[in-house]
């Protein structure tokens, strides 16, 4: 009696520990396989796409080893699993209304990688926030903003998003200039400056260039001055440009007015 209990409780202890372990090995060994695979260099595939994919894919992997695993120890402790897999079907359709959100966070991420709408690493803006997506799981994607909070929000729940990341951005600068100045030394000195700037400024996608006479105000006319730069590099190029401009025109004496206000005393 006591060598039949032992075996009884060995099964039902040594079993379930054996198939976490060897579960935890193969989950181990495929997200190895899965990660070296989306480490080979494709040209139709980038690095921050491939992350997201290879996430969701270990994500899944997971969740299958997982279930597989119940039904296993489920089997061990002389629960018929075969006619618990067959009443899934009559179940499903409770189990489905309970758990509809969480399909429709399911598909909505697939769509979201499959439409390349973003991917981790890139700028969004999402129901007002606007951050860098840290995560993109099968049921919530993760948006930390650069001040440092995280947005959580259900994949399905994401009906409109801004991407800031998938196309070039536009560093546009505003220069204001006493209405005295020569405007052909202005632009004369502003084009050797961007001339320099054009091969060693980081950011760049373009030439920088002149617009032109952009408006008329109180103390100063402006002139704009604009330039392609690589996605969200824009306020980056914007402060280095504002630096240079401002110690060229201080070099060639150039002013740059600020407002006055003249009070009379009565």
């Amino acid at each position: 009696m006591k060598s039949f209990l032992d075996k009884i409780l060995v099964k039902e202890v040594v079993g379930p520990i054996l198939i976490i372990l060897i579960s935890f090995v193969i989950y181990l060994i495929l997200k190895g396989i899965i990660n070296n695979l989306f480490q080979i260099k494709n040209k139709y595939i980038d690095n921050r796409k491939s992350k997201t994919i290879n996430g969701l894919v270990n994500n899944l992997i997971k969740y299958f080893i997982i279930i597989i695993d119940i039904v296993m120890i489920l089997d061990i402790f002389g629960v018929d699993t075969k006619t618990l897999i067959a009443s899934l079907g009559v179940a499903g359709f409770v189990v489905g209304l309970a758990v509809q959100d969480t399909l429709k966070d399911f598909v909505a991420g697939i769509t979201i990688i499959l439409e390349n709408q973003y991917r981790v690493g890139d700028t969004i803006t999402v129901k007002g926030f606007r951050g860098e997506v840290i995560s993109l799981g099968i049921k919530s994607t993760k948006i930390k903003a650069y001040t440092g909070e995280v947005m959580i929000i259900a994949n399905h729940l994401i009906e409109e998003v801004i991407n800031h990341s998938l196309d070039k951005s536009v560093a546009i600068v505003d220069i204001p200039v006493s209405y005295d100045t020569d405007i052909d030394k202005l632009e004369s000195v502003l084009n050797k400056l961007f001339d320099k700037l054009n091969g060693n400024l980081d950011g760049l996608k373009g030439k920088i260039s002149i617009l032109g006479l952009q408006s008329y105000d109180d103390s100063s006319i402006s002139f704009r001055v604009i330039v392609d730069t690589l996605p969200m590099m824009n306020y980056q190029v914007e402060r280095e440009l504002r630096k240079a401009i401002k110690m060229e025109l201080d070099k060639n004496k150039i002013e740059i007015p600020f407002t006055q206000v003249v009070v009379h005393n009565g």
